[in-house]
């Protein structure tokens, strides 16, 4: 059976494509994914490297994982349709709903490297797909917002039948469409098991969109749950998330002893997703 790589962001969308195209019986054999070289993280959606890959290992599926900067997309994508084609892959799944120059854009790339170009859920109505997405078990949590289409309280939602319902209240395209909000993709069909999440900083960018973080909600260290209304986080290392039993006795080796750190005063510590103390834990 000819295999196929999934043009993967981690959102909702790039789910259902996944889950259509497995139920058609196309065999999807690859994720391919694109982040920002200077965050780690999924453009838009700020979704950090590492989750995309538990979601990968949670699908069952290899990550194709690229860090690029947007001046070198184009020239980088190409590249990689070029080696897809050379290791046999039949072609590329998207999960485009409506938006014909983004679709154009991209086919026109992937039929040049004699790739076959798949849109499962293209054309149909985005509220129909939520509600499919929703009703199939399929769990996604917001974490951008475009700031003039939808208020920050939205980041944290999680795409469940009020979501549905609330969504599809307002004047905006309810999968997203148009870049009004992006998602994570936690729980559905094809994942072995929900991922862990805790929310993290909220943040709100020049170009107009009001972000959040998500964490992974196992101690970096120990490998514990932690507690998601109260956790740590190294302030120089990044350390993604630190129970605060380990966050006391955080120390990095290399740059929080050349700050001449003593253990744990690196460390933020973080209480529903706000920073509380700015270093040390209480």
């Amino acid at each position: 059976m000819a295999a196929y790589a999934l043009m993967w962001s981690g959102g909702k969308d790039s789910a259902l494509a996944l889950s259509r195209a497995r139920a058609s019986g196309l065999e999807v054999s690859l994720l391919l994914n694109f982040i920002d070289p200077q965050s780690r993280r999924v453009r838009f959606h700020a979704t950090r490297a590492e989750l995309v890959a538990a979601q990968a290992e949670a699908l069952g599926l290899p990550l194709r994982q690229l860090a690029v900067a947007w001046e070198g997309f184009e020239a980088v994508l190409t590249g990689e349709l070029s080696r897809l084609a050379e290791h046999g892959l039949a072609g590329v799944v998207f999960g485009d709903i409506h938006l014909a120059d983004v679709r154009a854009w991209y086919e026109q790339r992937v039929r040049a490297a004699g790739l076959g170009h798949l849109e499962p859920i293209w054309g149909e109505s985005p509220a129909s797909l939520l509600e499919e997405y929703v009703a199939g078990g399929g769990r996604a949590v917001v974490t951008c917002v475009e700031a003039r289409h939808l208020d920050p309280s939205w980041l944290g939602r999680v795409t469940d039948p009020g979501f549905v319902s609330d969504i599809k209240r307002l004047p905006v395209d309810p999968c997203g469409e148009n870049g009004e909000y992006h998602t994570f993709a936690f729980a559905g069909p094809g994942f072995s098991r929900p991922l862990e999440w805790v929310p993290g900083e909220r943040r709100d960018s020049e170009a107009g969109f009001h972000q959040l973080d998500l964490l992974a909600a196992r101690c970096a260290h120990c490998g514990q749950p932690v507690d998601p209304q109260r956790y740590g986080v190294c302030a120089v290392c990044e350390q993604p998330v630190l129970c605060l039993d380990c966050a006391r006795g955080h120390l990095c080796t290399d740059q929080c002893s050349a700050r001449g750190c003593r253990a744990g005063l690196c460390v933020r510590e973080v209480r529903d997703g706000l920073p509380a103390v700015a270093y040390g834990v209480s």
